[in-house]
């Protein structure tokens, strides 16, 4: 929990302070006054005045920060401090000031998108295994061990390149033309995908019928006193079969001991480069429907073919960019969805949701936790950019309105807006933290 809760605050920290960057340099460049720039919130820790009257502040509760302008000059003000308030600016300076926030996310979700590619990435193979019946992969005629090469002529490196592709497809389904390589050399086929209502809510490459092409099982650790243990399995074994099963995968290893509870059951296992016969017996339990199941006191783990994803400097950046932007329209399109009814507001999540997240990425890796980072800095860029009162959007939308009219918005519309946008987001945040509890008590 502890862990959890700290990858949540590291990450939260940094996306805010960020975001509230992008503000202070804005405003600098445009010649606005900044009065204090806080890292974190309440009674400051650190704190420190530059040479241009800046206030920097190391604050208590680090849960992001803020940035405090000039934002309405006082009578006892010179003129060339008045000039300095964020009021006084020409309409287009208020803009980017307030536009810079929600860009930084995005740019910073570019950067560190091009960090992982630059740095590299060790991710599995998109080796498939034989589709399940019915599914549009096995319609389409793939096989085993077939090796995705492009979707839709866009080439993929890993995996997760087929994961991305296809969740972008997935809302509308259609067909999506797949090259594959196989001993007999590379082919097309074309999986006329179903229309999925909440990608977020399911495994589509499941449903898709795609799968990795997993290794064979190997034992990873033996439980004391347990069935595997009396019958003489070991830590490292490889299982080479089970009963009368040859080269099982994790998966029929599994439902074969389960379906077999209290029964003798023969397995074959590589050790150390000879091959090993034992008999176990699994330990009947019940399972969550009160059937008894066999269970032998190990965990498995299995090989799985990987590749090593690098580019260059140049193309680090245009596929972090190209990430973004991407990433960034996905979210947009799933926004219109939910308002139009086309997926469900389940989709929300909340800060319970996200922290877990956290703590699940940071465990696994450096790696996962900085595309994690960059996948929430381009929500709250995203959602700050939307056109709600009390959010950096709503600002800009009545900016524009001004730029039109040649004149600011009256003040009894921005009172009424920003009624409208207080319920708006509080009935957002009701529902995702509702959505929070509802996966966490479910």
């Amino acid at each position: 929990m502890f862990f959890t809760i700290l990858a949540f605050l590291v990450a939260l920290g940094i996306l805010i302070t960020f975001h509230e960057l992008g503000h202070y340099w804005a405003a600098r460049a445009c010649g606005v006054k900044v009065l204090t720039f806080s890292v974190g919130f309440g009674k400051p820790v650190l704190k420190r005045v530059d040479k241009h009257g800046t206030i920097w502040a190391l604050a208590a509760i680090p849960l992001g920060g803020f940035v405090k302008m000039l934002d309405d000059p006082t009578p006892d003000m010179t003129l060339e401090q008045k000039k300095q308030a964020f009021s006084c600016q020409p309409v287009s300076r208020r803009f980017i000031v307030v536009a810079a926030g929600p860009i930084f996310n995005l740019i910073l979700a570019a950067f560190l998108y091009a960090g992982l590619n630059l740095a590299g990435t060790v991710e599995p193979a998109p080796i498939l295994q034989q589709p399940a019946a019915n599914t549009a992969a096995a319609v389409a005629g793939i096989q085993a061990n077939d090796r995705i090469v492009s979707i839709d002529g866009q080439p993929v490196d890993g995996w997760q390149d087929v994961r991305w592709s296809l969740l972008q497809k997935s809302p509308a389904g259609g067909p999506v033309v797949v090259s594959i390589e196989r001993a007999t050399g590379q082919i097309d086929r074309q999986l006329n995908l179903p229309p999925m209502a909440d990608p977020g809510e399911q495994d589509i490459l499941a449903i898709y019928g795609l799968g990795l092409q997993m290794g064979k099982p190997s034992i990873g650790s033996v439980n004391a006193n347990g069935a595997a243990e009396k019958a003489g399995l070991m830590a490292g074994d490889v299982v080479q079969t089970v009963g009368n099963q040859s080269n099982p995968s994790v998966t029929s290893f599994i439902d074969y001991i389960k379906s077999h509870p209290d029964q003798s059951v023969p397995v074959t296992v590589l050790r150390a480069g000879l091959l090993t016969n034992v008999t176990v017996v699994p330990t009947s339990q019940l399972n969550d429907q009160g059937q008894p199941v066999g269970r032998i006191g190990v965990a498995l783990t299995s090989d799985i073919p990987t590749v090593t994803i690098e580019h260059g400097i140049f193309e680090s950046l245009w596929l972090g960019v190209t990430r973004t932007i991407e990433t960034s329209w996905f979210s947009v399109k799933m926004m219109g969805r939910m308002i139009t009814g086309d997926v469900s507001l389940k989709n929300i999540s909340g800060p319970v949701t996200i922290a877990d997240y956290a703590g699940q990425t940071a465990r696994i890796g450096f790696a996962s936790y900085i595309a994690f980072l960059a996948l929430v800095s381009i929500s709250i860029g995203v959602l700050n950019l939307l056109p709600i009162p009390m959010l950096d959007g709503g600002h800009l939308m009545f900016y524009i309105v001004e730029m039109i009219r040649g004149k600011p918005a009256p003040d009894s519309w921005v009172m009424i807006s920003q009624r409208v946008g207080v319920a708006l987001l509080g009935g957002l945040m009701t529902l995702a933290i509702f959505n929070d509890l509802t996966r966490l008590f479910s």
